[in-house]
């Protein structure tokens, strides 16, 4: 066992190792408690050290206390969820679980010494639990972050069987290896009975319906993903529940409603049945105004602290190629309304006339224009493209409500008319400075990718989310991976 976690936690700092999921599991959770403590224990040394900095006299009791509070601190943890293995590495959950743990934790002592009149020193509910949180996000981070490289080189990866049809099979498979964070690969697919398949994509077909225990079996696997079919009904799947549950398998369930998740989602036992509820968007009331506000005040913070830099950028792009230092284009915005979006000048001045010589050109598989290597770009505009600075004047469009900062990439009207019914939804919110696509590939996502990433913002959208998108747009725009 110690050996064990020593290969892990040798693995997540340094090379790569295959190691089984059951196993490297117990370990990360062994890593995880460990460095739970570590931080409750750091914290509660450091109050401690400040109250002695200061004069104050502690007695023994009250620093045995504060010690005992700190070895309960990752119990709270795990009431909160925040040992449980579908939460390793999904930094919201982990975050949120984390952030539960705390807050009963804090609730509690200071609860209870109220009511049992049991004298503890404020220091340790005001100062101690929010500096152990603190520590605590910071270290549950950096192993995420750990977690993620060594998931994207293929290590420490749950192995899944997938059950349903070809289409839905392969749809699944593309994601998870577009997106190896998550932690599972599959490993084998079961088909409805019908014409046989070798494979899906490189994933063998080993089976039907009726074979699932037996794949599993086979393949050692960790996890089932049974995908929206109609020939597995509520008794199939109860049974297939049933074969699963000896060797412990988790069973994922993908609903037929695609890309609704979070707060939307609830279930409501109804006449013995456990029936999905899916709450409809919000798009107006206090929500849409808090955005609103957020937005304005963002833009206007953004344009106080970037002003200079920007004046410089402008003279930048007079300086080396003729032409204004600003672009303005029209794009569509909410609603299908038109605007001028305003952008640093990239390419040359007559780009859009040069575009028609180009089209034969296009590396792009939908509605969109991209060309990696466009002879139209200049050399500053290249270098401005690469970390997103093009955008930056875009913050005048959001202080005038035309875009927000976040939300789904603004289109070309010549976009837009090729739009079908179910990509235009995408205009029923502002389009934004940054969104899902600019923080899951930008420019190497297909056009389907990049529908179903604003597909998936608008019907999940919530200022939280907006949050988290700004966040991680920094190391996407840094990184400048998929900007051209």
């Amino acid at each position: 066992m110690r050996v064990e976690t020593e290969e892990l936690v040798v693995g997540l700092l340094k090379g790569p190792a295959r190691t089984a999921p059951s196993i490297w599991t117990r370990s990360y959770v062994r890593i995880l408690l460990a460095g739970d403590i570590a931080c409750s224990v750091v914290a509660c040394e450091i109050v401690l050290g400040v109250r002695l900095w200061f004069g104050a006299f502690i007695p023994e009791t009250e620093a045995l206390l504060g010690l005992g509070l700190a070895l309960i601190w990752p119990l709270a943890l795990a009431s909160g969820g925040a040992y449980r293995k579908r939460t390793h590495g999904e930094g919201t959950d982990e975050f949120r679980a984390v952030f539960n743990g705390a807050a009963g934790l804090t609730a509690a002592v200071a609860i209870g010494a109220y009511v049992t009149q049991t004298p503890i020193a404020r220091s340790f509910v005001m100062a101690m639990f929010p500096l152990a949180f603190a520590l605590n996000l910071f270290f549950r981070y950096r192993m995420r972050k750990r977690l993620h490289r060594r998931r994207s080189r293929g290590d420490y990866m749950r192995h899944m069987v997938a059950v349903g049809h070809r289409e839905s099979v392969l749809d699944l498979v593309m994601q998870l290896r577009r997106q190896p964070h998550h932690g599972m690969t599959v490993v084998a697919a079961c088909l409805p009975a019908g014409p046989d398949l070798v494979e899906v994509d490189g994933v063998p077909v080993l089976g039907n319906f009726s074979d699932v225990p037996t794949v599993v079996a086979e393949v050692n696997a960790d996890a089932v993903a049974v995908l929206a079919c109609p020939e597995l009904d509520g008794v199939a799947l109860r049974r297939l529940a049933w074969s699963l549950e000896d060797a412990r398998t988790d069973l994922f369930v993908a609903p037929a409603l695609m890309d609704v998740a979070g707060p939307r989602i609830s279930i409501s036992p109804v006449a013995g049945m456990p029936l999905l509820h899916v709450e409809h968007p919000d798009f107006r009331g206090a929500r849409r105004l808090a955005k609103s506000l957020f937005d304005r005040a963002g833009a206007v913070l953004a344009l106080v602290t970037l002003g200079a830099p920007m004046l410089v950028i402008a003279a930048l792009i007079r300086a080396t190629s003729p032409g204004p230092a600003l672009f303005r284009q029209v794009r569509v915005g909410k609603g299908g309304m038109e605007f001028h979006v305003v952008k640093f000048r990239t390419m040359v001045v007559d780009a859009e006339q040069l575009k028609i010589d180009l089209e034969r050109e296009n590396e792009f598989d939908g509605v969109l224009f991209k060309i990696r290597n466009d002879p139209r770009i200049t050399r500053v505009g290249a270098f401005l493209r690469r970390y997103s600075i093009d955008e930056l004047p875009q913050l005048l469009n959001v202080l005038r409500g035309e875009m927000s900062l976040v939300g789904p990439r603004p289109p070309l009207p010549d976009e837009v008319r090729q739009y079908g019914a179910d990509v235009r939804r995408r205009l029923v919110v502002k389009p934004g400075m940054t969104g899902l696509w600019q923080v899951s590939g930008r420019s190497d996502l297909t056009w389907e990718e990049s529908v179903r990433l604003d597909l998936r913002y608008v019907e999940n959208w919530s200022l939280f989310l907006d949050l988290q998108i700004l966040w991680k747009t920094w190391s996407a725009v840094t990184g400048g991976e998929g900007a051209y």
